[in-house]
């Protein structure tokens, strides 16, 4: 039997790893800048982290959701106390697909409308509606085309408003900023704008926090910069550090019945003890604070170039857009620098790197990225 041949994929097979470095087979050292995807927050096997869950395994790893788990209550406090969403429910599953399947559900049952807005180029999972309010024709199969969504533009609050005074959008959902899109911010003034719309139609407002939250961006959620509070709020990615988990904060606005939603998996033993340990790391080491020092250094010291077009981005999550396709430089970063990083589109390299990533680390990529370019 082969794997379904699905994935593009470098000829580098890591076996090993540790904060920021990731060591093929053969012993060769790599930064990881990239962080599979974001899902890498407090660094690879910190020794916190992997101490909680081997830990927790020595007394139970799985339960189902038909018993108590005072981990999970615990960890709802802890996201309170440090979001300040101290009113609203936590639900847990197990990815950021099906925390933005579960808003999209939730929009739906409160209001009692069928129809979502969402934005171009946004990318919200690969689940049925997940992929339903992605802008990615790519994954988008006949099924999920089928479900009612309308696109429009970021940043176009008049479009928005003729979509919800129609009457028929049970929610928005939107990308704190948006990651596979290209490093897309939501301009000044364009969320509140948005805050005030859902609310002025009945209309629900869901945050997709999966790759821009837990501390990516210098803040917890990349939204709170704007000041509103959103009716929905989805993670995942960082959550874990790698272990399987997403999460959906829900506002008090929603009163929840026996059922509607549910879960095999979400909230097992490991996964808490992971993702308690994730809290912990980043409130003990002061990683936000870390991200918005490395963040600006990375932007403040980018290789001037003709090449590069922009930068652009909050924190750990950047942008490099090029004037060309990008492919050939990203390859010469792997195999002769050995740098992980990311893609968006054919034209942008995505920098994702673990919230622990220090200054030295950051000049390393720097000095790489101007001495490819300089041989381009």
């Amino acid at each position: 039997m082969n794997l379904f041949d699905v994935y593009s994929l470098f000829d580098v097979t890591p076996v090993k790893a540790l904060g920021c470095k990731v060591w093929d087979e053969n012993g060769q050292e790599y930064l990881d800048l990239y962080g599979g995807h974001a899902v890498v927050s407090v660094g690879h096997c910190h020794p916190k982290y992997v101490a909680a869950i081997t830990e927790q395994l020595g007394r139970i790893g799985f339960y189902s959701n038909s018993v108590r788990n005072p981990m999970q209550v615990e960890l709802a406090r802890k996201i309170g106390q440090m979001t300040g969403l101290d009113d609203y429910s936590l639900f847990l599953i197990n990815s950021g697909a099906e925390a933005n399947e579960n808003a999209i559900k939730l929009a739906s049952f409160h209001t009692g409308r069928d129809r979502m807005v969402a934005f171009r180029k946004s990318f919200h999972g690969r689940t049925s509606g997940a992929v339903a309010v992605t802008d990615n024709p790519k994954i988008v199969s006949p099924f999920n085309a089928r479900q009612r969504v309308t696109f429009v533009d970021l940043n176009d609050a008049e479009a928005v408003e003729r979509e919800l005074a129609k009457g028929d959008v049970a929610g928005v959902i939107i990308e704190g900023i948006q990651g596979v899109g290209g490093i897309n911010i939501p301009q000044p003034g364009f969320l509140q704008e948005l805050r005030r719309l859902c609310t002025k139609h009945g209309t629900v407002l869901i945050l997709d926090e999966v790759q821009s939250g837990y501390g990516r961006t210098g803040r917890f959620f990349a939204y709170e910069s704007s000041g509103i509070l959103p009716d929905i709020v989805t993670m995942a990615k960082g959550m874990a550090n790698g272990f399987p988990i997403g999460g959906v904060l829900i506002s008090p606005i929603f009163k929840a019945t026996k059922g509607m939603l549910g879960t095999t998996f979400g909230g097992n033993y490991l996964a808490m003890a992971a993702a308690h340990a994730v809290l912990d790391i980043i409130s003990e080491e002061r990683l936000l604070d870390n991200v918005a020092e490395v963040g600006n250094y990375l932007i403040s010291n980018m290789p001037q170039s003709e090449q590069i077009r922009t930068v652009r981005g909050v924190g750990l999550m950047l942008g490099i857009e090029f004037d060309g396709p990008m492919a050939e430089i990203r390859k010469r970063l792997l195999f002769e620098k050995h740098i992980f990083t990311g893609v968006a589109g054919t034209n942008m390299i995505r920098l994702l790197a673990p919230l622990v990533l220090s200054k030295a680390e950051a000049q390393q990529f720097i000095v790489s990225l101007k001495e490819v370019l300089q041989k381009a």
